[in-house]
């Protein structure tokens, strides 16, 4: 039977975590501390969640975690204005904005209201045009961790083949680009692709990140393929079978405990960068 690697997300998100403690130190005894503002508009629980789990993250570092919330009812034109002041407070380093946003809000409108160098999240027009062009400072938090990860378990990328199955601003398109600019070979599929299992089954790398529960199914992974699994459901299940796929994989990524953990690392690293930036 074979045993793939697993590729444990808490392992690498401790150690960039063990890293970035040093930094705020470093950063605390001049005076700063790295803050990251949080915008919930609304009341979804699960985002409401989602914030505690980034605050709560930021705290055990020594970072500030500055919580705004705001009503269902917010109109874009208020969301605007109060993104507006936190790119004017020096204080604040990064923005995040938690997706999603209630019906009435303009969404792109309110990203790419963000500042580029608080953009920590990866979410703006801008941002994600400097990623495809292999110069971003902030790249969306879950692309860069499924990065991460390859190179914290050496996993080559020049010359693989990568199939992304998803196409998110925020996740399947710019992780295609960081492949790209590794120098792998790149195709892009997603829900409506015709004959998936025929792409996915070319693959060194799958990335799955089409937001649907098990829908990699195991026998459509080549033998010795790397399986990253960037999708969260209901019930703590990823996007791909796990079982099945690992049955074939030479290492794959648990749900959950996989890129979920390093997500949250790369935002809280990409706001301690901004905050030695603002310094320098």
């Amino acid at each position: 039977m074979n045993t793939p690697l697993l590729l444990d997300g808490v392992e690498v998100s401790n150690q960039i975590k063990q890293d970035l403690a040093k930094r705020v130190e470093q950063l605390n005894h001049k005076g700063i501390t790295p803050s990251l503002a949080t915008i919930l508009v609304g009341e979804d629980p699960s985002s409401a969640t989602y914030v505690r789990m980034k605050g709560n993250a930021c705290r055990k570092l020594g970072m500030e975690s500055r919580k705004i919330e705001m009503p269902t009812e917010t109109t874009t034109e208020e969301l605007l204005a109060t993104i507006q002041q936190l790119n004017e407070d020096d204080s604040v380093h990064g923005i995040l904005l938690q997706h999603p946003v209630p019906d009435q809000i303009d969404e792109r409108a309110a990203f790419d209201a963000i500042a580029i160098e608080k953009d920590v999240d990866g979410v703006t027009t801008l941002g994600f045009a400097q990623n495809a062009f292999n110069f971003a400072q902030y790249p969306s938090c879950t692309p860069a961790a499924i990065m991460a990860m390859l190179d914290h378990y050496d996993l080559p990328i020049e010359g693989k083949h990568a199939v992304v199955v998803g196409r998110s601003p925020i996740l399947g398109k710019p992780v295609s680009m960081m492949l790209l600019n590794r120098n792998a070979t790149v195709t892009i599929c997603h829900s409506r692709t015709n004959d998936l299992e025929t792409h996915v089954k070319q693959a060194d790398i799958v990335v799955a990140a089409v937001g649907r529960p098990e829908f990699i199914k195991g026998d459509w992974i080549k033998p010795g393929a790397v399986v990253l699994d960037a999708g969260y459901n209901k019930g703590n299940i990823g996007d791909c079978d796990y079982e099945a796929c690992a049955a074939n994989a030479s290492a794959i990524t648990p749900v959950p405990g996989g890129v979920g953990p390093v997500t949250i690392s790369m935002l809280l690293k990409h706001t301690v960068d901004a905050a030695e930036r603002a310094q320098a």
